[in-house]
């Protein structure tokens, strides 16, 4: 069973804490059900300011008292270190209000100081590109309208206060190539829903100039000889587009973008061999400058990574930015025949690829006809052809496999206990019990701001404090309508 803590057994859990500096700013990446999630982490970052300004000014016994008086009898929360709560090392900045959200313990005028405060300085990440999902990966949940509401909503909140240098869309590339897209149509379609959504934003209202700053892209990076340009060739497109098309300034036509390195590419087969691919892939994505760089680890074929194989992965990285020498260099790439004439071939094929979904009434008619979706499965086909016939090595796979037929080594795959799902599970139960009423005041906000078209992100900041994802969820399916493909 799972225990209950007086809020002396909380208390016990809150020694030797460090605040972090002031000026430190929260990174955060999101996958998923990307507005309510986005709220949810805005609010936890907002309540770690908040922390940090009732520690500085009111001191830890007053913290602690004030939550064992919100609470009074009930049921107090707790992290649970049996279950990887972890709380050694670190600051554990935000654990001290456990689920009391800050604009209960301070007062409204310095709340919003410090919530203005935190957006004009937050940095981070939201995956929250819908066209991708329709197009790659089989996880729509409302309907394209809905879902492209609820974006457009994030970013005039986002435009709204100022929000700089939170990416608010991360305009993916990544899942194509996973569902089986070559880097030229994984390319090609990214690009074109970035210029969607920028029709989109502008459709809404919206200066260019205030929700490009928060575009970034996200791209895979394979062994194909196409994946060393195509960094070069998004941000020469993006930029020519974005200065002559669009009018933005600078800021707006730099393309920023992530890379993360093939998942698709790894195998269960010979598995230590994924470290090879994945670095010559992280190699190819330095050399051609990526932003930012995700590499995989190598039992990621069957399992969530294990520590062990992480920290190998991150090893990876690490060793191409402190040890290997031509990567100090820039770009040492430029001026290269190969690269540069590549780079123009890559282009072409690109802007070819824009004609055809032109023709076909641009992205969003595309999708309406699955073009997208069916030319990202029939090359699927076509490689697992090649790699099921042999006609495209791999190595330890299809050729040069150990014949001596010896086990691979077992990989303690990552699951989840009942008791762990027990735990979640009443979590979840008595947060619904402590903020039904408050819950239900908050749904009936979002099914108004739907039917009136107010900002859905506006509410989503407060409705997140007291509903649960699923909830929330819930309001949405049933008003914003379910998402259906198109046969």
């Amino acid at each position: 069973g799972v225990s209950v803590p007086t809020i002396d057994d909380a208390k016990k859990l809150y020694s030797g804490f460090e605040l972090l500096d002031p000026h430190t700013s929260v990174s955060m990446t999101i996958n998923g059900p990307a507005p309510m999630m986005l709220a949810m982490f805005l609010n936890t970052a907002i309540d770690q300011e908040v922390e940090k300004y009732l520690l500085k000014h009111k001191g830890a016994k007053w913290i602690e008292d004030k939550i064992s008086e919100i609470y009074k009898d009930s049921y107090i929360p707790y992290y649970n270190e049996d279950f990887g709560c972890r709380l050694e090392g670190g600051d554990h900045l935000g654990l001290k209000l456990l689920g009391i959200s800050g604009d209960m313990l301070v007062d409204g005028e310095e709340y919003e100081r410090i919530k203005r405060n935190c957006l004009e300085n937050i940095r981070g990440t939201v995956q929250a590109d819908i066209l991708k999902e329709d197009q790659a990966q089989n996880t729509c949940l409302f309907s394209i309208d809905f879902a492209m509401r609820l974006i457009g909503d994030v970013e005039a909140y986002f435009v709204k206060n100022n929000v700089q240098n939170f990416y608010s869309l991360s305009i993916s590339g990544y899942h194509m190539a996973e569902a089986g897209a070559n880097p030229i149509t994984q390319l090609a379609f990214t690009i074109a829903n970035g210029f969607t959504y920028v029709e989109f934003f502008k459709a809404l209202g919206l200066d260019v100039n205030k929700f490009t700053r928060n575009f970034s892209f996200f791209f895979s990076n394979g062994l194909d000889i196409e994946y060393s340009v195509i960094g070069r060739v998004a941000r020469r497109i993006w930029a020519i587009a974005l200065k002559y098309l669009y009018g933005s300034e600078e800021r707006g036509q730099k393309l920023k973008y992530h890379i993360q390195t093939s998942g698709r590419s790894l195998h269960e087969m010979s598995m230590h061999f994924n470290d090879i691919r994945t670095t010559l892939q992280a190699l190819t994505a330095v050399l051609d400058n990526c932003n930012s760089l995700h590499t995989n680890a190598y039992d990621e074929a069957v399992t969530t990574p294990t520590e062990e194989s992480v920290r190998q992965a991150l090893a990876i990285q690490m060793i191409i930015n402190s040890e290997f020498g031509l990567s100090k260099n820039d770009n040492p790439l430029q001026g290269s025949f190969l690269i540069e004439e590549l780079t123009e071939l890559v282009e072409n094929e690109i802007l070819k690829e824009f004609e055809r979904i032109s023709k076909r009434g641009g992205v969003l008619g595309a999708m309406e006809n699955r073009y997208q979706r069916n030319k990202i499965q029939e090359e699927s086909l076509y490689y697992e052809e090649l790699k099921n016939s042999g006609k495209l090595p791999i190595i330890g796979v299809n050729t040069f496999v150990d014949e001596r037929g010896e086990e691979q080594k077992e990989v303690e795959l990552s699951r989840s206990s009942e008791a762990e799902k027990k735990w979640q599970l009443d979590n979840l139960i008595r947060f619904k019990k402590r903020n039904e009423v408050r819950c239900r005041e908050e749904l009936e906000r979002l099914k108004d701001a739907i039917n009136k078209r107010d900002n859905l992100f506006e509410v989503l900041m407060d409705a997140t404090k007291y509903c649960s994802l699923g909830q929330i969820t819930d309001v949405f399916a049933r008003m914003g309508g379910l998402y259906r493909r198109n046969m």
